[in-house]
């Protein structure tokens, strides 16, 4: 039994299962891996310093698979916002034909790449958000439930209600993030209405994932409650593990007179980067989900993917078949 999707004709992958752009992690190793395992990998434009290193990436990852991969460009407001135009030409220019964007008012980006026939897969965390996007003219949409690790929006609705109402609306093809990570989540997705899953920190705890060991282990050994809530009181809230330093975050956060600079300085990317490559744990946020809970190994990525479709292939032809029997 294979399982086809319109999503995996969309963007012509073996499997319903993408490897979402991470910062820092989203790199040639790691996608190239889950789109030689049948999914789609997908590389972090912003983990690349410049355009032209973008540029070396994409050349580095085509090198590693002959099969379909994507770049992520999440869109966020700066007050010094990195060159996104640049960015975009030089995924244009290499002939990448997927993007998965991100954030705010992607709209200039899309249109751009639509002109050059590049499919759109927009991540969006509310179904208002979602049917925004399709009338963008978006190809397909991740709607990300409050499970996930990175910004689950301020809406809090978890993936068990936040994916079928947006299947209930949404007509492009649909896959499902936050909180996946094994064969069950797979099957329940697409009983939910959803034609996928995007994984991140799942993959994170992968052989190929470009992150130090340590860090895969911290995942390994935390549970479903492993995550802290930070930037809430801001109205930016982001999931990231439980450690010392977000712990430290959400302290300072709930005094009542607490503003963003409080946190400012604990919460740089550089030193969530710090804490990726070296191993050390507390040096800055990592970011990662609930779906810490459901991971008991570190495979490479062929094995997991090939696990996840197993299970569920076992799930929908057997289980499911004989509870309708």
């Amino acid at each position: 039994m294979a399982i086809r999707t319109r999503f995996t004709e969309l963007v012509g992958i073996e499997h319903p299962i993408v490897q979402g752009g991470m910062m820092w992690v989203g790199r040639a190793e790691l996608a190239a891996a889950v789109s030689n395992a049948g999914g789609l990998g997908l590389l972090t434009a912003l983990t690349q310093p410049t355009p032209d290193d973008l540029r070396r990436e994409i050349d580095r990852c085509r090198a590693m698979t002959d099969k379909p991969f994507g770049v992520n460009l999440t869109i966020l407001p700066s007050v010094s916002p990195p060159p996104y135009a640049e960015y975009r030409r030089a995924i244009i220019e290499s002939g990448v034909t997927i993007v998965e964007t991100a954030g705010h008012k992607p709209q200039e980006h899309v249109d751009e790449f639509k002109t050059h026939g590049v499919k759109v897969i927009h991540k969006c965390t509310a179904v208002r958000h979602a049917l925004s996007a399709e009338r963008m003219g978006v190809d397909a949409i991740s709607i990300d439930g409050f499970e996930c690790a990175g910004h689950p929006g301020e809406d809090d609705i978890p993936g068990l209600i936040l994916i079928p109402a947006a299947a209930d609306k949404v007509k492009i093809p649909m896959i499902a993030s936050g909180g996946f990570g094994d064969g069950r989540g797979l099957a329940a997705a697409l009983a939910l209405g959803a034609e996928g899953i995007n994984m991140g920190t799942r993959f994170c705890a992968t052989v190929e994932a470009p992150i130090h060991d340590k860090v895969k282990q911290l995942l390994l050994d935390n549970d479903e409650r492993g995550t802290n809530l930070i930037f809430r009181k801001f109205h930016n809230t982001g999931r990231v593990a439980k450690n010392s330093v977000s712990d430290q975050v959400v302290a300072i956060s709930a005094r009542e007179d607490a503003v963003f600079e409080d946190v400012r300085p604990l919460v740089a990317g550089a030193k969530g980067r710090v804490a990726l490559e070296t191993g050390d744990i507390d040096a800055g946020l990592i970011w990662a989900g609930q779906v810490q809970g459901l991971i008991r190994d570190i495979p490479t990525c062929a094995e997991l993917v090939s696990r996840i479709v197993s299970e569920a292939e076992t799930i929908i032809r057997h289980r499911l078949s004989a509870l309708a029997a």
